[in-house]
């Protein structure tokens, strides 16, 4: 009970009346109580720029008034956006019963007659502050940490922000985020990512109160309220009145030190790592919220460079994720706006020279932008999850350019396309697959899905359970980049694949490198005891191609042979000999032609 009146009696008391003996009657009964902040305006014209200024925690406000009423002050009040939920006690010596209902219509919270009787005032500020303390609490504060939320930050950081402005003062906002949360909740519930959300945040508020970097003024209760629980697992912490960034860097270094031991979770101890983006006023931010975004952008860059450091935001950091989020925006709308194609690459027989299918491979044709690489968009929409709308899209359109194909020539041509291991671990997505090529008619062994090394090796068993259901619906299976994940034998003896491409890595270094032709050699070697078809990728040079001809690769592709193209280009140039009533299907593409 002594710490909720503790509470109550720091909160901050504005009057406003033209009579100034009134407002001094009534803070001497209001210290006598143990409150001591207040603030005193009797000109009611200055009445809003005051409340601006303070931002108080409840209004005492007089009706009559020269030059402006309590009436129009309180209608401004009610809708400046700030202010709408202020408590304001109406003082008042009226006792017109029109005027109180005028009053309660333009949204005052409770009445005070004149002369005031210092009971009365006690009980009814007692109450006021009492109900607003607990309105307060459900809107302003995260009840899982008890630390105010984003709402309260954003109000708080403003009036900061404003007040080093007029006051020509340094401020700095801390971004921080806990690394391996999503962790803790996949390994062991929900429950202890939770508790470890509210350690976390304890370990930083003892960080803060003890630090002598937070403020000059000393005062640690003031300082407490700048650190907020403002989304997930990221906190947000600003630093007024500090002299060198170097203050910044100092606070950070303690909140990262104390982290370097356990935090307790369902009995286990658990090593918890932060990222902190660092920004500040006025030498980086202009605004406020120029502020959260550099912060934001810092973290986050820490976080993709693995985590468990601090880093100042810099224009070169901050364009680099303006870009970022750009291009998330557009790449959302991508799909709706038809700005994907495929190019496709043929993959030729060794001994034929003939073609025997070819590589789907997904391109973005912005149009402002041109063709955006996929090094830029994929990790993107991978991060995002947009691969996997987009990833369906690409297996759909490969099917249906495959079917186009299949109704003109008169060989036989398979089909490549890519998975990434978000779209292979789908639990739909053997469903999209049998839909796409149901829908176009296909024969499913026309159709081969390329997976990444690295990507099998990531829950093996998994991986080759969800390998035996795509093999079932009759669709085959090519391991791509192999020889860059350090999958173990045993392992690739188990895989239910079909086809093994060497990666490019490899293949660019021989035959004039010993060491890559050597491991050229063995993999084909093993994949052909194996059962298995050997493709070479990234193909540049005849030498390569002789050297892949006498080590009996099956097939390759590379600019050798042809750059991808569009389905267009690819049949003008390549397939269209291969067309219906045209020239004999014995007919050879040569390398060059």
């Amino acid at each position: 009970m002594r710490d909720q009146k503790k509470n109550l009696t720091n909160a901050t008391i504005m009057m406003v009346d033209d009579e100034q003996i009134t407002m001094e009657i009534v803070q001497t009964y209001l210290e006598d109580e143990g409150y001591s902040r207040f603030v005193l305006e009797h000109r009611s014209t200055h009445a809003m720029q005051t409340l601006e200024k303070t931002n108080p925690d409840t209004l005492f406000l007089d009706l009559i008034m020269p030059d402006k009423s309590g009436f129009e002050i309180l209608s401004e009040i009610r809708q400046h956006p700030k202010f709408k939920h202020l408590p304001v006690i109406i003082l008042t010596s009226s006792t017109d019963t029109e005027s109180k209902l005028q009053a309660l219509d333009l949204g005052a919270t409770d009445f005070l007659a004149k002369p005031v009787d210092q009971s009365e005032l006690l009980l009814r500020l007692r109450n006021t502050l009492g109900a607003k303390a607990y309105i307060d609490q459900l809107a302003y504060y995260d009840p899982l940490t008890n630390l105010p939320n984003k709402r309260l930050f954003q109000e708080h950081l403003d009036w900061a922000f404003n007040k080093a402005d007029r006051h020509k003062q340094s401020l700095a906002l801390l971004s921080i985020s806990i690394d391996n949360l999503g962790s803790v909740n996949a390994a062991i519930g929900q429950d202890a990512g939770d508790d470890i959300l509210r350690q976390a945040a304890q370990r930083i508020e003892k960080v803060i109160r003890e630090s002598d970097q937070l403020a000059n003024s000393g005062d640690k209760e003031a300082t407490d309220a700048n650190f907020y629980h403002t989304e997930g697992c990221i906190f947000s912490l600003f630093l007024d009145q500090i002299h060198h960034a170097q203050d910044a860097a100092n606070v950070a270094t303690r909140i990262m030190d104390a982290f370097k031991t356990p935090l307790m979770a369902q009995g286990s101890e658990l090593y918890i790592s932060l990222s902190i983006g660092i920004a500040t006023y006025p030498s980086e931010g202009s605004t406020s919220a120029a502020l959260i975004r550099l912060a934001s952008s810092a973290r986050e860059y820490v976080k993709k460079q693995g985590g468990n450091a601090f880093q100042f935001s810099s224009n070169t950091i901050n364009r680099m994720y303006e870009k970022k989020m750009c291009m998330e925006s557009m790449l959302r709308k991508a799909l709706d706006r038809d700005e994907f194609i495929l190019h496709y690459q043929p993959k030729v027989g060794l001994d034929s020279g003939r073609i025997q299918g070819v590589e789907a491979l997904l391109r973005w044709n912005n149009g402002a932008n041109g063709i955006i690489s996929p090094i830029d968009f994929i990790p993107l929409a991978e991060e995002t999850g947009l691969i996997i709308p987009i990833g369906e899209w690409v297996i759909f359109e490969a099917c249906k350019q495959l079917s186009e194909w299949s109704e003109r020539i008169s060989i036989p041509i398979n089909m490549n396309a890519n998975l990434s291991a978000i779209q292979f671990r789908n639990k739909d997505f053997i469903t999209q697959l049998e839909h796409a090529i149901t829908s176009h008619k296909i024969d499913f062994q026309t159709l081969t899905l390329e997976l990444t090394e690295s990507l099998l090796m990531d829950d093996i068993d998994e991986s080759i359970g969800i390998m035996r259901k795509i093999r079932d619906c009759g669709v085959k299976i090519s391991i791509d980049d192999f020889g860059t994940g350090y999958s173990s034998l045993s392992y690739l003896s188990k895989l239910p694949a079909n086809e093994l491409k060497i990666d490019r890595s490899f293949v660019m270094h021989t035959p004039h490198m010993s060491d890559s032709s050597a491991i050229v050699e063995a993999i084909i070697f093993l994949a052909k005891k194996l059962g298995l078809k050997t493709i070479a990728e990234g193909v540049e040079t005849k030498a390569q191609l002789q050297f892949l001809h006498k080590v009996h690769c099956d097939e390759y592709q590379g600019f050798l042979f042809s750059r991808p193209l569009p389905a267009r280009n690819l049949y003008d140039v390549f397939l269209k000999k291969y067309e219906k009533h045209s020239i004999t299907t014995g007919h050879k593409l040569r390398t060059g032609t």
